[in-house]
């Protein structure tokens, strides 16, 4: 039997799906991992422990589905998107991965706005000039971290650093390249403009090949701690939010995809690029080459229910849901603003802090479990307000991701 393994490297888990050729589901696991917040505003995982996870997941899909090593023949990941890990000349991490949920780097986008205007930023790469993209914290890491940064020989991205540990290879896909803020839109190559103006040298920055291209063959070494046979073929992949457009059916222009997951990106398709004047949503590459993806890359929604779950004590998200449940719609005027870790709704603000409005002593904890969730939907309407405005519909939404197990949610 000829299979293939699909894994997500999310924010919160790793979950793998096992293929048969006539794509039939075999077997599905995950493995949790954490977040780390060492200081406000910082968001760390330690990339080793993304690899831990594949050590788990994968022979757990092939116990389950009672498939042989040499039966699987491919293997791919999406994964999370604006991360930055920079490795050695051993693709070894030297520093922990700073996520896309960091916030450390405002500095360094100040000091490129000083070579390089806003706006230009915008029309080049279709993208805001934020702390979020994974441009600014490589400059952090050169500016804060000189020690770590002049032993990297290469400046990875999620999946990239996995793909370099499975194949050896440093190579990245047209989505998350054209997250970083070094790729240009239009031309679908890094940005000689903006790679000037950062100083960053393009070296570091891996080749950027097609989704569904083949990166290179699983390496014995890595065969060994997966379970898997030498030479598999390993797929370059691409980013979370862009595999689960195409996992959810939209797959042209006019549908919308709501991804309920930690984050909450928010996107559709357009046929050519598409510069938001506003800023509120941007313009990547697609996993499908037919495609440019435009989006809002997401409020922390899911990770703001995780984050209050915590706090009140909560294992999971189903005490959460129940106690909102309880709550009348509005939540007797109760509102949050879900900017733990900066704002992308209504405008985009790195500084931005969550807060809760109108705290009275009536409200109780599924008021506020009730006021996140609506915090998710009120960004979402800004979003999908902003869609239609640019002519790119808001009739059709397909939600997926972990909130769309949760009819309160959805």
């Amino acid at each position: 039997m000829a299979c293939a393994i699909g894994c997500d490297v999310g924010s919160q888990s790793l979950k793998g799906v096992l293929i048969a050729s006539d794509g039939k589901q075999l077997a599905q696991a995950s493995r949790s991992y954490s977040m780390h917040f060492p200081r406000p505003g910082w968001a760390e995982q330690d990339p080793e422990a993304w690899f831990s996870a594949l050590r788990v997941v994968i022979p757990e899909l092939l116990e389950k589905a009672g498939v042989r090593a040499g039966e699987v023949g491919t293997l791919g990941l999406a994964s999370q998107v604006d991360g930055v890990v920079a490795v050695d000349a051993e693709g070894c991490a030297l520093h922990p991965a700073i996520t896309w949920m960091d916030r450390r780097a405002e500095e360094q986008c100040s000091a490129l706005e000083r070579r390089i205007e806003r706006r230009a930023v915008l029309d080049l790469t279709g993208l805001n000039l934020d702390s979020s993209h994974a441009a600014a914290k490589m400059l952090w890491l050169r500016d804060e971290a000189p020690g770590v940064f002049t032993r990297t020989k290469a400046l990875l991205l999620p999946g990239s650093y996995l793909v370099r540990r499975l194949t050896g290879e440093c190579i990245v896909d047209h989505s998350n390249a054209s997250s970083t803020m070094l790729y240009d839109v239009r031309q679908r190559c890094w940005s000689p403009t903006m790679i000037n103006a950062s100083g960053l040298d393009p070296c570091l920055l891996g080749r950027i090949a097609a989704a569904g291209d083949l990166a290179g063959q699983l390496l014995p070494s890595a065969a060994e701690e997966l379970g898997l046979a030498p030479g598999a073929g390993v797929i370059v992949g691409c980013g979370d939010e862009h595999a689960a457009c195409l996992g959810a059916g939209v797959l042209a222009p006019g549908r919308i995809c709501d991804i309920a997951g930690t984050a909450e990106p928010v996107a559709t398709l357009a046929a050519t690029p598409r510069i938001d004047e506003t800023g509120l949503v941007e313009t990547h590459g697609h996993a499908d080459p037919r495609w440019w993806l435009i989006e809002n890359p997401g409020f922390v929604s899911g990770g703001s229910l995780t984050w209050l779950a915590g706090m009140l004590g909560w294992t999971s998200f189903d005490p959460a849901f129940a106690a909102a449940s309880q709550a009348p719609p509005a939540s007797e005027g109760l509102i949050f603003l879900p900017c733990l870790s900066g704002a992308m709704t209504p405008t985009w603000n790195g500084k931005a802090r969550g807060v809760f409005f109108g705290l009275s002593m009536k409200h109780a904890s599924g008021h506020l479990a009730r006021a996140v969730i609506e915090s998710s939907a009120y960004a979402l309407r800004d979003i999908l307000d902003r869609f239609v405005a640019l002519g790119l519909g808001g009739d059709e939404v397909y939600v997926t991701g972990g909130g769309s197990k949760s009819e309160l949610w959805c």
